[in-house]
């Protein structure tokens, strides 16, 4: 896991629920999604960011922004806006509206 996925992690999620968080993206939203199989921690922070980003920092919806990269993480690039331009996950970080309760 990059340092910049985890600095994301924590501005969204409370303590509690951030190993839980960690953990959902290592595993189920990594090098296991179609094609990605050979990327690098920081080359996956695209496809990380923008799950953490329609997440709001809440379990639920991260889990569902998590399910749509399984099926085509293509589509959740476009749903976070990550999908024009190579670099736009980089210029992304939670503001306060976007931080759920978690």
């Amino acid at each position: 896991m990059s340092s910049e996925t985890e600095r994301r992690i924590a501005a969204l999620f409370p303590p509690e629920l951030r190993s839980e968080v960690s953990e959902l993206l290592i595993h189920e939203c990594g090098n296991n999604l179609p094609l990605l199989g050979k990327l690098t921690e920081i080359e996956l922070e695209r496809f990380r960011f923008a799950a953490l980003k329609l997440s709001n920092g809440d379990i639920d919806k991260l889990n569902r922004a998590i399910r749509l990269a399984q099926k085509d993480w293509r589509d959740l690039l476009v749903a976070a806006g990550f999908a024009e331009r190579l670099e736009a996950h980089k210029h992304w970080f939670p503001s306060e509206a976007e931080r759920g309760d978690g």
